[in-house]
């Protein structure tokens, strides 16, 4: 299949800069082996690898530290904050240079780092050397999402997506479901031991497997001020930004559920880590479900803003009903009440991060490190700031979660219709001109 290239009614609002790079969009007939997929894959579940593997944990390094909880919380915040601000740097690193080189340097710093928290010796060590591991795994974040852009286009590129939503969404399932089995045999220490050797695992198979994906004639020359002006022109696309604040403020509501449940779960509700990791796993198997039914059976078939709208109504829905049973609205409420609600905000991440990421790397074929790491930035940044909220009214609440939750899947609607404006964008999606690489 060959791309036909853009269409008018999907380039009449690009920015002329992206109009410039439309000519360098790749292929969407590319195919890359079921390892080197492998590969990608895994480089995305770095996150939920770094943290979801040390969630059940949370309670035993705040006792082990002899810290409280508001600061144990903070080794997830930094994590997420460094993952932010490495994307800044290795996105358009690999602009300039190619993806492999910066991927392979993040991954080696990030062993490091990894196998440092393991012998922190206090809460203040372990922030900075979580901060450290943040850094250094943003590499895989944003070369992975990089390589894809250069990889596909359209509605390959969105199926894509969704294919690697199937494999890093195995991550979150099993790494709760891990982190609970290593501290019945060790302590939390032995969740850093493991992230090493996976991380020492995923640098050799990208070392020997991943190929370099960004020709030298693609490759950008400029220095610092050209990076800045092209992040700077990608920001004035109106609907890049809008698509860029929906996947962050998305992400934010996730990442609230994911640095609260650990407490709400174990301290509200009494579940021990076993417990509260089966329950994260099922909410994981869900996104990853929903990513499924998304790539196979509506894209090509249903408008990605459409799809993106549903999810984002549905996140909202879900974070309404928490609000209401952990303020006692319904009286007293257990635990399933509750799971199900989480159950149907995580899930319905699997409509919406791929569509964002489809969406708003459409329209950056000239820059797709700058435009990922921007991508990636906005959304580790409200994550890392959605973290402390949630534990603002104590352990002995679900009340902030919720209310963190909620609020961003409203600012994720504002987003939405004030940015993204898809009644106005409605040529570009329905893919009624264009061929499939295209038919969004």
């Amino acid at each position: 299949m060959t791309d036909p290239g853009p269409s008018t009614a999907e380039t009449k609002d690009l920015p002329p800069i992206a109009e410039r790079g439309a000519a360098a969009a790749p292929a969407a007939s590319r195919r890359t082996s079921l390892l080197v997929t492998f590969v990608l894959g895994g480089l995305t579940a770095v996150p939920p690898l770094s943290m979801d593997m040390y969630l059940p944990a949370l309670p035993q390094v705040t006792a082990a530290l002899h810290s409280p909880a508001a600061t144990v919380q903070l080794t997830l915040t930094t994590c997420l904050a460094g993952m932010a601000l490495g994307q800044m740097i290795v996105g358009p690193m690999s602009d300039k240079w190619g993806r492999r080189r910066p991927l392979l340097a993040g991954m080696v710093i990030y062993i490091l780092a990894t196998a440092l928290c393991a012998v922190a010796t206090n809460a203040e060590l372990l922030i900075a050397f979580r901060l450290l591991q943040g850094l250094a795994g943003a590499a895989g974040i944003v070369i992975a999402r990089a390589v894809v852009r250069d990889l596909y286009d359209g509605v390959a590129m969105a199926r894509f997506f969704s294919t690697l939503m199937l494999i890093s969404g195995v991550a979150p399932v099993v790494a709760p479901l891990i982190g609970g089995q290593i501290l019945q045999v060790t302590d939390w220490r032995g969740v850093f031991v493991v992230l090493t050797v996976v991380g020492i695992l995923l640098t050799l198979l990208v070392w020997r497997k991943l190929d370099e994906t960004l020709p030298p004639a693609r490759r950008h020359s400029g220095g610092l001020g050209q990076t800045l002006r092209t992040m700077r022109d990608l920001l004035a696309d109106r609907a890049f930004s809008g698509y860029l604040l929906v996947g962050a403020f998305a992400f934010a509501a996730l990442f609230a559920y994911i640095s609260a449940s650990p407490f709400v779960v174990q301290e509200i509700y009494g579940a021990s880590p076993q417990t509260f990791s089966l329950l994260f796993g099922v909410n994981s198997v869900g996104l990853v479900l929903v990513g499924q039914i998304n790539g196979k059976v509506l894209v090509g078939r249903v408008s990605l803003d459409k799809v993106l709208g549903t999810g984002l109504v549905l996140i909202a829905v879900a974070a309404t009903g928490l609000l209401l049973m952990s303020s006692g609205v319904f009286g007293a409420v257990g635990l399933v009440p509750m799971a199900a609600g989480l159950f149907v905000l995580m899930a319905s991440m699997g409509l919406v991060m791929p569509s964002t990421n489809t969406q708003a790397l459409l329209r950056t074929p000239h820059a797709a490190g700058s435009a990922s790491a921007l991508l990636g930035t906005s959304t580790f940044l409200l994550g890392s700031v959605a973290s402390p909220l949630v534990g603002i009214a104590g352990e002995r609440t679900a009340v902030p979660m919720a209310v963190v939750q909620l609020s961003c899947a409203v600012l994720a609607l504002v987003s939405f219709l004030g940015m993204c404006r898809p009644w106005q964008r409605r040529g570009e999606t329905t893919g009624s001109t264009a061929g499939e690489g295209n038919r969004l």
